[in-house]
């Protein structure tokens, strides 16, 4: 294994960590749903959890928008991207496609989880947020540094639709 190799893969491995631990903190920390245990319900809080995880996609669309407009890269036919405004183009195109598979993970898993633990939803979506911050900034630092961002994302996504097939076929 290369030296960045090994930085990568401590990287995730520690990212991999992080987010199963803090996932299975906040979901003894935040209270359970008061709702009645109906799909529509379920789905609603799914979904509210899920405006807010796109909003902080949005903000990284604004940020990449406003550094944009201030410099030469306002006309990107230009190709006048600075480095960091690469990056950031970067980020925000992976985090679309992870919020993609979040917004689809969460929404299955709020039909199948207990009502009494159905606050896991929300405790993926402050550490998506989490995450995905911490992949911008470790991009932003070092390209290598993005992984304990990117795995937490990643393999959360995974785990999610892993527990709800399990469920599907579990019954």
């Amino acid at each position: 294994m290369t030296a960045d190799q090994k930085v990568v893969a401590v990287g995730a491995a520690s990212g991999i960590v992080v987010m199963a631990l803090s996932v299975w903190l906040l979901t003894k920390a935040l209270p359970a749903p008061a709702i009645a245990d109906l799909p529509a319900e379920r789905l609603a809080y799914a979904l509210q959890a899920n405006a807010v995880a796109v909003f902080a996609f949005f903000i990284m669309l604004a940020a990449i928008g406003n550094s944009r407009f201030l410099s030469e890269a306002i006309d990107p036919t230009r190709r006048a991207e600075n480095p960091a405004q690469v990056i950031d183009g970067r980020v925000a195109d992976n985090t679309l496609q992870q919020n993609f598979v979040f917004v689809v993970a969460t929404l299955a898993l709020s039909t199948v989880v207990p009502l009494q633990h159905l606050q896991v939803v929300w405790a993926c979506t402050i550490v998506f947020i989490a995450a995905r911050s911490a992949f911008w900034l470790g991009y932003r630092l070092n390209p290598l540094y993005r992984a304990p961002g990117m795995s937490a994302t990643a393999y959360m996504n995974l785990f999610m639709l892993l527990y709800v097939i399990y469920r599907i076929v579990a019954g």
